[in-house]
Parts: structure tokens; C-alpha cells; sequence
């Protein structure tokens, strides 16, 4: 891992509006250094984990004033000083900013093509790997949430490329497809051929089904119809949007 870049959480529920949130970065992301003037959990690791203001800047490689400074919020809190102080306090970087019962991270282990669609596209090396934090919800505590990052511009009024959607199984939720929501659907050819692919779920006034594109770009805007537009092939929901991340 590079390390992490600090992001803004967008939830479907609007929960997440009141929450910043962090993603450990690959090396696609970079290392630019992103500030936050937040409150920060500084003093009360410091009393749980023993540190004295003195015994801080030494672990961090930095004067006690520094400290000081970084508790007040009278210094930019960057990703860096966060490394180096979860590093030194024994905690995540986001949790010198958040309570982890405020936060859920979820792993980013594959990437999603919006709006068109594209060969399934799971990540091989777990060096690619990373994690986004999402604000906890107790609706979903106890399902399994999964993540992928968005390629593509053809949901680009919703999705900016390299946002994260961090989505449920419905095999998980048991919650039947919604109209107006976005899913994460699959396409499976009889030659064995999987792809995916991220849009809106729509009915129009007959009852049927379609996924759309939210594009500025006519390429992308063709409906696709869930029942699938031939005998070989199969569409199936694997995954409703709950939270998209995307960085600031």
C-alpha cells in the first residue's frame, strides 16, 4: 500500500454527507497530500494507549509543540501525519480522525466498466487492493458489502472514472430489485463469457425492466433491457449501489 488519500463520502441515503472518509491508495492514485481541518481523536489515543505529549513527538519525529499544534487543529492534519501517528499510536490512519464505531471499511478488490458493459475484472494482485471507509449503518450491520472501482465516463452525471461503489448482495439483503436505484448487473454468455457493468434500474409504464446509462455522452444512452436481448445470454442483479465514494 502507498498509503492513503484522503476522499468525501456520497451515500444514496444521504447519510454519508455528514462524514469525511479515507481510502488506502494504490499506485494509480499518487501520493498528493490532501489536508482536512477536522476534530481529531489525537487526545483521547493518547490516554488510552498511555502517551504523554513528549513521548507523541518522539514516536513521530517531532517537537511537542507540533503535537500540541496537531491536537488543536492549528496545523493541517495531512494523510501524512496521520500515517505517522496511527503508526505510532497502533491504530488505522482513519482512526486518529473517527471513531471506528463511526466507520465501516470495505476492500477494493476489482473494477466495474459504467454503463457499458465489460469483462468481469477481479484484481489478481492483492497489492492493488485497497480499502474505502464508509459511515456505519446499522441497517446493513451484519451483510457482507463488496466494492469496485468505477472505469469509464458512461455514468459520468452520477459516477466520476476511479469512484468507488461499495455495494450489497441480494442474496444478502434479500431485497428485491428497486426502480431508480443503481445496480451493479452481470452478463453471462453461453461461451462463458462474464461481464458487468453499473446502472440505473428503470420500468416503464408497461412493467419491464431496463438499465440506463446517466451519460452526457449519446454513445452510452441506449437502454438495455433486464431480460436479456437474446436466448444466450443472462442478466442478473449481483449487487445494489449503497454508498459511492469518490475523491475530492
Amino acid at each position: 500500500m502507498d498509503g492513503i488519500v484522503a476522499i468525501s463520502a456520497t451515500s444514496l441515503s444521504s447519510r454519508c454527507s455528514a462524514y469525511g472518509s479515507f481510502a488506502h491508495s494504490r499506485n494509480g492514485y499518487g501520493r498528493a497530500m490532501q489536508t482536512a481541518r477536522l476534530p481529531n481523536r489525537i487526545k483521547t489515543l493518547m490516554k488510552e494507549k498511555g502517551f504523554t505529549r513528549e513521548a507523541l513527538a518522539e514516536a513521530v519525529d517531532a517537537h511537542p509543540v507540533t503535537i500540541s499544534k496537531l491536537i488543536a487543529g492549528t496545523i493541517d492534519m495531512t494523510t501524512s501525519w496521520m500515517e505517522r501517528l496511527g503508526a505510532a499510536l497502533g491504530v488505522p490512519p482513519i482512526e486518529i480522525l473517527s471513531s471506528p464505531a463511526m466507520v465501516r471499511t470495505v476492500t477494493v478488490k476489482a473494477s466495474v466498466q459504467a454503463g457499458v458493459w465489460s469483462e468481469n475484472s477481479e484484481w489478481p494482485d492483492r497489492d492493488d487492493w485497497y480499502e474505502v471507509a464508509i459511515p456505519r449503518d446499522a441497517e446493513l450491520d451484519g451483510i457482507e458489502l463488496f466494492a469496485a472501482e468505477v472505469r469509464g465516463a458512461s455514468m459520468n452525471r452520477r459516477y466520476a472514472e476511479g469512484s468507488v461503489v461499495v455495494c450489497t448482495a441480494p442474496w444478502q439483503d434479500n431485497e428485491a430489485p428497486i426502480p431508480g436505484r443503481r445496480y451493479i448487473v452481470e452478463r453471462r454468455r453461453l461461451d462463458g463469457t462474464i461481464e458487468t457493468t453499473v446502472k440505473l434500474l428503470h420500468r416503464d409504464p408497461d412493467g419491464g425492466l431496463w438499465l440506463l446509462a446517466e451519460s452526457d455522452d449519446p454513445r452510452f444512452q441506449t437502454p438495455i433491457p433486464v431480460d436479456g436481448g437474446s436466448e444466450d445470454e443472462e442478466i442478473r442483479v449481483i449487487g445494489r449501489v449503497r454508498y459511492a465514494v469518490s475523491r475530492e
